[in-house]
């Protein structure tokens, strides 16, 4: 598994191809100055209002321990502030449920990889 792309995590905790079979996100996407389509940063609350998971049941982005996290990584690939999400994760060390499209072991691993 390369070292250069971020990987949706199965039930099991395994690292799995995204739906598509393309890698989720690149560390160059995710540690370039993260700045998304939508204009806004992490730190402007704004983001928070465009993000698709506010119009979704919330109960995906926080599955119980060994449950699914696809249907959530689904809908962050098509969020247009999905970066200020992810970087919000990262600033506030947020432990539970998908931000970003990233489970809280995969932004575990990308801290690492970052640091």
């Amino acid at each position: 598994m390369s070292d250069d792309f971020e990987y949706l995590e199965d039930e099991d905790g395994t690292d799995v191809p995204s739906p598509d079979g393309r890698p989720e996100l690149s560390l160059v996407e995710l540690t370039g100055g993260l700045t998304g389509l939508s204009g806004l940063t992490p730190e402007d609350p704004g983001w928070a209002e465009l993000a698709l998971c506010a119009q979704t049941d919330p109960e995906a982005f926080f599955p119980e321990k060994g449950g699914s996290t696809r249907e959530a990584k689904r809908v962050c690939l098509g969020c247009e502030v999905r970066q200020e999400c992810l970087e919000y994760a990262l600033a506030n060390d947020e432990r539970f449920g998908i931000w970003g499209g990233l489970s809280e072991r995969e932004r575990r691993r990308l801290k690492r990889r970052i640091s």
